[in-house]
């Protein structure tokens, strides 16, 4: 899909994995529009990054929200690519019952499932909708949603049922949105990283590969947030990709 004058919609822009997005796009001639609810650094992020990008409060929980991104999108230029990186609280390693025989509470799954699955669903419906209004391109292209899953949707360890599930759940709906999405020539993709290296990590380069790279076959080292924008941009370029879920993870495969 040619992308020259067009803009993206990337949900989760100011983390490790929506920023280094944000920058290989906009390097490719797109403008952005960064949602995120981290406004300093989305701000800052937007700032330095200058004409062609915005960055716009976002939260993935509100319907309102995500349609203040798109509106905020297509006014740069018409919208033909969304990568919905975004997370939240939730995702914490329990057992769905505790060494004290204690189920996982309730609210606790919900609000990981609420981040993770609920609120990709709602940002996948509400881009497609308004992607398909765009004049076609080559081939009936309007343009293409990337997702984020993880490996451990297909291999959760221990403690990540809830986190699984949400992902799991990503990896299912990307054959099934991409089917549902053709007629309107809307490409759906999910990109599964394993071990990456973000903020979330709160370590250097080195001590993160000390500690996770061992466990990962080849290269042994952590992912780095460039290695996913790239794919992602590579993702939005090739219009014979669709449907599929990429795994990026150094042929890493979760143990229990």
């Amino acid at each position: 899909m040619d992308l020259i004058g067009a803009s993206a919609l990337v949900i989760g822009g100011a983390g490790g994995f929506g920023e280094a997005t944000v920058r290989t796009f906009v390097d490719a001639g797109i403008k952005v529009v960064v949602a995120d609810v981290a406004d300093e650094k989305g701000k800052a992020l937007s700032d330095e990054l200058g004409e062609g990008v915005e960055y716009v409060h976002t939260d993935v929980t509100s319907d309102e929200a995500i349609d203040e991104a798109i509106d905020r999108a297509r006014a740069l230029a018409p919208l033909r690519v969304a990568v919905i990186v975004n997370g939240g609280p939730g995702g914490a390693s329990k057992r769905i019952v505790s060494r004290s025989g204690d189920p996982l509470p309730m609210a606790e799954f919900i609000q990981t499932t609420e981040y993770y699955y609920i609120a990709t669903y709602r940002a996948v419906s509400r881009t497609a909708a308004a992607m398909s209004r765009n004049e076609p391109l080559a081939d009936n292209q309007r343009g293409v949603v990337i997702t984020t899953a993880s490996i451990a949707g297909f291999e959760g360890q221990v403690g990540q049922t809830a986190y699984a599930m949400a992902k799991g759940g990503v990896i299912g709906l990307t054959i099934t949105a991409a089917r549902d999405l053709a007629p309107a020539g809307i490409r759906v993709m999910s990109i599964a990283p394993g071990t990456f290296l973000t903020p979330a990590y709160n370590m250097t380069e080195e001590e993160a590969n000390a500690k996770w790279g061992p466990g990962v076959p080849n290269p042994k080292r952590m992912g780095r947030p460039s290695e996913y924008a790239h794919l992602a941009l590579g993702i939005a370029e090739n219009d014979y990709l669709n449907g599929t879920v990429i795994r990026i993870d150094g042929a890493l495969r979760f143990s229990p």
